[in-house]
């Protein structure tokens, strides 16, 4: 399966990122083509333009979309729009906040994962 993961890059703390790195490779030694942005697309991208681009390639191919939820990470919302809009599965693995009232994220994350 392809999976594509939504994530925090730029603001992601050590602990975030070791916790990312060993559910990467838990999915890569089952078999499974992993897109990881901190390490698939260069981040050194000085508009976002081409950064932008690779995520909406990658996010084309998944057949899945796993999501470590970060609700500053604006790269992580633009990702789940892209999800969304390509009404791809979502698998909710984790979120680093907890809900709060009202609308948010997280609950339309959730209520995608149900459906998916």
């Amino acid at each position: 399966m392809k999976i594509y993961l939504i994530c925090p890059v730029t603001r992601a703390s050590e602990e975030q990122k070791k916790e990312m790195d060993s559910y990467v490779e838990s999915l890569e030694n089952q078999g499974h083509k992993v897109h990881y942005p901190p390490r698939d697309v260069n981040q050194n991208d000085a508009t976002g333009f081409t950064l932008y681009m690779e995520h909406k390639k990658a996010m084309k191919k998944c057949d899945r979309v796993d999501i470590f939820w970060d609700k500053t990470s604006t790269g992580s919302i633009s990702d789940l729009g892209m999800a969304i809009m390509a009404e791809k599965k979502i698998k909710l693995v984790k979120s680093f906040y907890e809900d709060t009232e009202g609308k948010t994220f997280l609950k339309i994350i959730k209520l995608l994962e149900k459906q998916s």
